[in-house]
């Protein structure tokens, strides 16, 4: 039977696994734990799967093995613009394009020795994009260091203060107290967050995302399966993505990043706009990238980030564009930009639990990544 072309693919399982810090469960049984329940959220068996993607050159092949996934196909390296989110459109594609099913998506991360790898078989890399001699030169090793001088840019130039960074992580750990697989729960203040321990100015460990150790996973299927999906599915509306232009910081618009041609890449396939999207489940690897996306978006102008997520009631599940309802990177755990579309997922199909906002949302943007590398992706019901 032929597989049809051109219509737009559906996410139509979604899958978790437990989440923690330093829970001794091993990559793979974390990554089968997610998959297997995603292709079960699809009502699939591992036998309906085409194509297995991730982030990583062998470890699909072997998660495909572990699940019992017959022939998991190719359907080229999953590394593009899209950067973290990039498996995803290229499992969007391969479903658009006619030549699968069904595609299964995962992302695994773990903690070792206080770092995090990803996957079955995963190998840490020193490889990042850009440019770096001035930077390691500069003594600045991490990206705490190079998104802190975009924030501390962004302050100087639009007088963005620290009090409003705080209110992304005061929101982030107000919503991750409604969520049972968060690993930190307890409230805090903003005099919580402001006495924070130092990381790079302006940063504090409250400016930061929390290692940890789970997999998550989706199953992009045709439309046409969007009815015999149990829980029914969304539909991928649009995805977006940018690299490389000017690296970290040598883009003539500094402090932007690639956010901004990433979300103008989305927003160029759709007839959908920013007064369209009920909930914004933003990637916050550091506070400060949330203001970036929220600006890059459109949901505000250049510069307004900062007034925007003032207070916080904007921001709040009850408020004109709930933010990062499951706690975000900051409080949940960081999950690589696939926590936020899961949870995107979850409350578009109205199956968010616990997390569910007061009036169900149909439209959600997703984004993932910061400096010279993001992708995003629109969702409706």
């Amino acid at each position: 039977m032929a597989v049809p072309r051109g219509a737009a693919p559906v996410i139509s399982g979604a899958g978790i696994s437990h989440v923690g810090r330093r829970t001794g469960i091993s990559a793979a049984d974390l990554t089968v734990q997610a998959s297997a329940a995603a292709i079960a959220d699809a009502g699939l068996t591992a036998a309906d799967i085409d194509g297995v993607l991730t982030l990583g050159d062998t470890t699909a092949a072997e998660a495909a093995a572990l699940l019992g996934i017959p022939d998991p196909g190719r359907f080229g390296e999953p590394l593009g613009p899209a950067g973290l989110l990039e498996p995803v459109a290229q499992a969007c594609a391969a479903v658009a394009g006619g030549r699968a099913r069904h595609m299964l998506v995962y992302r695994t991360v773990q903690m070792m020795g206080g770092t995090v790898e990803a996957g079955p078989g995963a190998r840490k890399s020193a490889k990042e994009p850009g440019p770096f001699d001035h930077l390691l030169a500069a003594h600045a090793y991490s990206a705490a260091n190079w998104l802190a001088m975009h924030c501390r840019r962004h302050m100087d130039v639009y007088g963005t203060t620290k009090e409003q960074l705080g209110w992304v992580a005061i929101n982030a750990r107000r919503n991750a107290g409604r969520n049972p697989l968060a690993v930190y729960r307890d409230p805090i203040t903003m005099d919580d967050y402001l006495n924070s321990r130092p990381i790079s100015s302006p940063f504090g460990l409250l400016d930061c995302d929390v290692p940890v150790d789970g997999s998550i996973a989706f199953v992009v299927s045709t439309p046409e399966h969007r009815a015999d999906s149990p829980f029914g599915a969304v539909t991928v509306e649009a995805t977006g993505g940018a690299a490389g232009t000017g690296g970290w910081y040598e883009r003539p618009d500094y402090p932007n990043m690639a956010a901004t041609d990433a979300a103008a890449d989305m927003w160029s396939k759709t007839t959908l706009a920013p007064g369209d999207v009920d909930l914004a489940e933003l990637y916050d690897g550091f506070s400060y990238l949330t203001l970036a996306w929220l600006e890059a978006l459109g949901f505000c102008a250049e510069g307004e980030a900062g007034p925007f997520v003032d207070g916080g009631t904007r921001i709040a599940p009850d408020g004109a564009l709930p933010l990062n309802t499951y706690g975000g990177q900051l409080s949940a755990g960081r999950m690589h930009g696939y926590w936020v579309l899961y949870e995107a997922v979850a409350q578009l199909r109205g199956r968010a639990g616990p997390t569910a906002l007061p009036k169900r949302p149909e439209v959600a943007v997703v984004s993932a990544g910061g400096g010279p590398i993001a992708g995003c992706v629109l969702l409706t019901c």
